[in-house]
């Protein structure tokens, strides 16, 4: 493997809370979709607990590896799309998930547009970042260095990875994430997490 390749297995900070994910999936889950998929690594690990798992990614690069990566998962398929310009049936999937992606787009848009294609029963997780917008932020975001040290010396030296997918910094502070979330999904779980992502977790009711 050359320093340009990517392991179909690998740990950064946005793959650490594919766990977090995976455990919100429905049991029995139908169809699952995956926005902003990137190389497809949390949309084959979606693949054993759901009957179908669609991975949406604007960028043709990102799709190109994500279908090389995942051949043979014959239950998974690559969409070259951007969110808001796919027509996503509404109400129509089990389990809607998307990691590090809504901030390279408008974030009410996304999030309604992920909203309204959740079935009743079925689940809404997002994991994002955020800007600081004072010194409370970053006395929460120092507090995930340690975290990022140990993980960084146990997991990422013998499993580090990148999927070289676009970069986008986040023009939202956690504070306007936040609010917009809950006022998009009523109900919804929002959590600041170490490693400096935030998670939004909701279902629909039946």
């Amino acid at each position: 493997m050359t320093a340009h390749e990517t392991p179909a297995e690998y740990w950064n900070h946005n793959t650490h809370y594919h766990g977090l994910v995976l455990r919100h999936v429905p049991g029995g889950c139908g169809e699952a979709l995956d926005v902003g998929c990137g190389d497809g690594l949390l949309a084959r690990r979606l693949a054993p607990r759901a009957r179908h798992v669609t991975g949406l990614d604007r960028s043709a690069e990102m799709v190109v590896k994500a279908k090389t990566l995942s051949e043979g998962v014959g239950n998974v398929d690559f969409v070259e799309a951007g969110l808001l310009e796919y027509d996503l049936p509404a109400k129509h999937y089990d389990f809607v998930c998307s990691v590090a992606a809504i901030h390279h787009m408008d974030f009410t848009a996304g999030m309604a547009a992920m909203r309204d294609a959740v079935r009743p029963g079925g689940a809404l997780v997002v994991i994002g970042l955020a800007d600081n917008a004072g010194p409370k932020d970053f006395v929460y975001g120092a507090a995930g260095v340690p975290a990022h040290l140990l993980y960084s010396r146990v997991l990422r030296r013998k499993h580090a990875g990148e999927p070289g997918a676009p970069l986008a910094d986040p023009d939202m502070t956690w504070g306007e994430v936040r609010d917009e979330a809950l006022r998009l999904l009523p109900g919804a779980v929002f959590r600041r997490r170490l490693l400096w992502r935030y998670s939004i977790v909701w279902h629909r009711p039946r």
